[in-house]
């Protein structure tokens, strides 16, 4: 048996009604559960694996499917459901790195029957996310667009709004550290990534793999001119271990300690933050994902 937790705005659709409608028509065993306000998704996720539910499938954006993803780290390991995802968001981030299909029924078909592969589950402080962490000016563009723009635009909305603030962006003075390493520096942009894209198609963590027991960092720091700008965009190219401009790195654990808070997105969903914390459960979850999908660093 599966269970779809539906985000509400998407659940008078008429391609997701006639997605299950013909997946029930198919065989397939099917419930719909429909969220109404923040916390449903987690909730309604956590009470499935409480029902012996073998599949839950996330229908909605990134935003929903962190609900989702958090309600099921709720249970214990052996009641977590296999998670499939059915992208109806604006960015859909993950889906896409996913390479899942993004249409309807196929998308459906996708979650309900493609294998279950295991996948590891980062943690920012108590909340966990599956694709991507940013700070910073990442975080600032995702929790300033608004969603109606989202809507029209659907990914493109972020580049727009992210040229726009580039032209006053801020740094965040603060102390990183993480398993053998430490840097003090004003951060422009952090991003930690379980998954390797964010901001609807911003590739910042292309050798990411979401099996693999770390997550990738990418720091943009100390720009503080146009002239820096244009060479942490140079050196950005080449991905130093340590530059002048850019750091990346891998590790599973990461520390920031901030002078003021700072925006924090996790997988769409925003906060402020003066300091945080993020590690990994390697292995937590399984995901239903394509045999040759990129973003495994194994074959299944």
């Amino acid at each position: 048996m599966a269970r779809l937790i539906l985000n509400g705005k998407s659940a008078q659709l008429p391609a997701v009604r006639e997605a299950v409608f013909a997946r029930r028509e198919a065989g397939d065993d099917l419930e719909v559960r429909v969220t109404w306000e923040q916390g449903d998704a987690a909730r309604l996720a956590e009470q499935a694996g409480r029902d012996g539910v073998e599949r839950v499938i996330a229908g909605g954006g990134d935003g929903t499917v962190n609900e989702v993803v958090n309600g099921l780290m709720g249970l214990s390991p052996e009641q977590r459901p296999g998670l499939g995802i059915l992208p109806l968001g604006s960015a859909n981030d993950l889906a896409t790195s996913l390479d899942l299909p993004l249409d309807g029924e196929s998308a459906l078909a996708s979650a309900l029957h493609l294998p279950l592969r295991r996948i590891d589950v980062p943690r920012l402080d108590d909340w966990h996310f599956l694709n991507m962490a940013t700070c910073g000016f990442g975080a600032d563009i995702t929790s300033s667009t608004p969603k109606t723009l989202k809507r029209l635009l659907g990914g493109g909305a972020y580049s727009l709004i992210g040229a726009f603030k580039a032209w006053n962006y801020r740094l965040y003075p603060g102390v990183l550290r993480w398993e053998g390493g430490e840097r003090r520096a004003e951060v422009l942009m952090l991003a930690i990534g379980n998954g390797r894209q964010s901001g609807g198609g911003q590739v910042l963590t292309p050798d990411a793999a979401l099996d693999d027991g770390q997550f990738d960092v990418l720091l943009l720091h100390d720009v503080a001119s146009l002239a820096r700008l244009f060479a942490m965009r140079r050196e950005l190219a080449s991905r130093p271990a340590r530059g002048n401009y850019v750091d990346a790195f891998r590790t599973d654990w990461l520390a920031f300690e901030a002078e003021e808070a700072l925006p924090v997105t996790m997988d769409g969903e925003s906060w402020h933050r003066r300091g945080f914390e993020v590690a990994i459960s390697p292995g937590a979850l399984t995901l239903a994902a394509p045999p040759a999908c990129p973003l495994f660093s194994r074959p299944p």
